[in-house]
């Protein structure tokens, strides 16, 4: 008798009264039945979708990492060039303050997202982050900064964001335009349609 014969032989005492799974249980039967989960799980799950919801999408992989003496400038399409030289200008007050500087990225990361909802929800539509950057010239670049750059791009609330004038922080800080809430474009038509009688 060759060797596969006898393992196959061996194979076959060893699951002698094992019999195949009937079709359609493909999960073992604890005996117990179909349970939901506990209140603990509930809660636990709850907790996760919450955290996920407040900062998930904001990915701490790769990124690019900006030239400490390069500005940070983006607009998404549509908005005109000039609202983006008003906001970089400081010519709209800071209606809200963000301080990042010197707290771990995890932090940052934690934080940005309340606060980009939390202004959003109270109409607010210019906010500046202050962030720093790197001192010497031929720093390092800032992560923080270069991460910064990165999110606010992934929050739909944003329509620009641009460095600050010296005045303001400069290249440590990055001034922040929100879009208009639906409350808050419906109050302005309103406005307009009491001026025009």
């Amino acid at each position: 008798m060759n060797q596969s014969a006898r393992d196959d032989l061996d194979f076959q005492a060893l699951m002698g009264d094992v019999q195949p799974l009937t079709r359609g249980r493909g999960r073992a039967d604890t005996g117990r039945g179909a349970r939901s989960p506990s209140e603990a799980q509930l809660a636990r799950r709850e907790s996760a979708e919450a955290e996920l919801e407040g900062h998930g999408f904001l990915s701490d992989d790769f990124v690019d990492l900006v030239p400490p003496f390069d500005p940070l400038e983006y607009r998404r399409d549509g908005i005109q060039e000039g609202v983006v030289d008003r906001l970089r200008h400081g010519g709209y007050a800071a209606q809200a303050r963000l301080h990042l500087l010197r707290r771990p990225l995890e932090e940052c990361r934690r934080s940005l997202p309340p606060f980009i909802h939390e202004a959003y929800a109270h109409d607010l539509r210019s906010v500046l982050i202050v962030h720093g950057r790197s001192q010497a010239i031929d720093g390092a670049p800032n992560v923080l900064r270069s991460y910064l750059a990165k999110w606010l791009r992934e929050f739909p609330e944003v329509q620009a964001y641009v460095s600050a004038q010296p005045a303001d922080g400069g290249l440590g800080a990055t001034w922040v335009m929100l879009r208009k809430s639906e409350r808050a474009k419906a109050a302005n038509r309103e406005r307009q349609q009491k001026r025009r009688g």
